[in-house]
């Protein structure tokens, strides 16, 4: 069996420099917010070629914490993509802000830029974009957007580490975004962890702030804020892993190239391939009307794959007021996606296995 994810796999070229680490933080005394973060925060700050980054216990409070930093008031409205992970929404309604659904495209399956302009009301604050898949958005014309109305633009890139658009890193293109160091991520902790990158001093500032109960002097709180910390043992791991992200995601391109190169079958669906180059590839994502059948077979010819993801946000239970919306390019893409095996460890044997198995496909339609 060619598991989705083999994470034990995955981390066996760096597990005795990460053990080597992480004996040094155990033996240090010093767990939380040490030098190891500091260390990861400049690093990683400078990966992205962006200002400052900042640390956080995970994802879902990295974007908390950037959008309680801009301090939009309660009810305020905020463009999300209908195509994402719940954690992409959560944020707003921890915080009293309502989520405005906008489609994706049908080719990217991310956030169609060509649909905010009828979205935005006076009430608009802020767009969410979400690069699924770790492909960034087309952010020129979301930016010209958001700019032309006043609105901030926050991306969550928990999918998109080392992915470029026109030349710039994630990190640098918006007005703040996070990131998640989830173990299944390209870059990826040892447990949950998170991070805010952003250019604005000011803001980065005030998120050290919130992140810490709002509090950067021991007992004195300047805001009501979080306990969202990113722990030394957790940065350790990232220290280790990041000089090797850019290989890691080259090894992912040459995979993703050969997949659009070399699997062809009736009514199945490709990404794009406009981009191999600058995205990040970290789930490579197909369309077939029918997938079921296909998730079979390839179950039956050894090969696990996974669905990114099975129900949208609007019809999920959590969310139950927007189950009427009427989102028919999300609903097709929830019907027919499919993840195919795609990590920086498969050997080309197992590429090769995926690709003739895939094509194989054809003779049971």
């Amino acid at each position: 069996m060619i598991p989705f994810l083999d994470l034990k796999r995955v981390n066996a070229p760096y597990m005795q420099a990460i053990e080597e680490a992480a004996i040094r933080v155990l033996r240090s005394g010093r767990y939380v917010l040490g030098n190891k973060v500091d260390e990861f925060e400049k690093s990683f700050a400078a990966y992205c070629e962006a200002g400052y980054c900042i640390g956080t216990a995970n994802g879902l409070d990295a974007l908390t914490l950037i959008l309680k930093a801009f301090e939009f008031p309660e009810k305020s409205e905020v463009i999300v993509p209908a195509n994402t992970y719940i954690a992409t929404v959560l944020p707003l309604s921890f915080l009293g802000l309502t989520p405005v659904f906008v489609e994706p495209e049908e080719v990217t399956m991310l956030l169609n830029p060509e649909l905010i302009a009828d979205k935005i009301t006076p009430l608009t604050k802020a767009v969410i974009t979400a690069d699924l898949y770790g492909r960034s958005c087309e952010m020129a014309r979301i930016l010209e957007l958001a700019n032309g109305y006043n609105l901030k633009v926050i991306t969550d890139a928990a999918q998109s580490h080392g992915a470029t658009y026109h030349g710039k890193k994630t990190g640098s293109i918006a007005h703040a975004t996070a990131f998640s160091f989830y173990p299944t991520k390209n870059l990826g902790a040892f447990g949950d962890a998170g991070a805010i990158v952003t250019p604005d001093k000011e803001l980065a500032e005030k998120i050290r702030y919130l992140r810490n109960y709002g509090s950067i002097i021991r007992y004195q709180n300047q805001f009501q804020g979080m306990n969202s910390r990113l722990d030394e043992i957790q940065a350790a791991v990232l220290n280790v892993k990041l000089p090797y992200l850019d290989k890691e995601n080259e090894r992912r391109r040459q995979i993703a190239s050969r997949y659009l190169t070399e699997i062809q079958v009736k009514n199945l669906i490709l990404p794009p391939a406009d981009r191999i180059q600058e995205d990040a590839w970290h789930l490579f994502v197909v369309r077939h009307p029918n997938r079921t059948a296909l998730i079979a077979f390839l179950e039956a010819n050894g090969i696990q794959t996974d669905v990114h993801y099975p129900l949208p946000i609007h019809k999920q239970e959590a969310y139950k007021e927007y189950r009427n919306l009427k989102l028919p390019v999300t609903k097709k893409i929830h019907q027919e996606v499919l993840s195919l095996p795609l990590n920086a460890v498969l050997s080309d044997a197992e590429v090769a296995y995926i690709i003739q198995t895939v094509n194989r496909f054809d003779d049971q339609t």
